[in-house]
């Protein structure tokens, strides 16, 4: 079984450096935002547990989108709620 050739930084291009930053930043922007209306949001507008949701947060890209997609619940989503 062959090696991986993996690159270090300083063998990566400018271009390929840039991108490993915007995304990088990209993820804890968004780890933060849900960590932030984890904390502001009454746990009765969250499906499920504040503490489940504010570990869920923590894993990459997916915990927080997760949060943001499945863990608020939406104004008027219950039957019969009032528009």
């Amino acid at each position: 079984m062959a090696k991986k050739n993996k690159k270090t930084w300083k063998e990566m291009s400018p271009a390929a450096r840039a991108g490993f930053v915007v995304i990088g930043i990209g993820q804890v922007a968004l780890m933060l935002a849900a960590q932030r209306d984890i904390s502001k949001r009454p746990a009765a507008q969250i499906n499920g547990p504040k503490a489940a949701w504010r570990v869920a947060a923590l894993i990459n890209f997916i915990g927080p989108m997760g949060y943001f997609i499945l863990g608020r619940k939406r104004p008027g989503a219950r039957l019969g709620a009032a528009k």
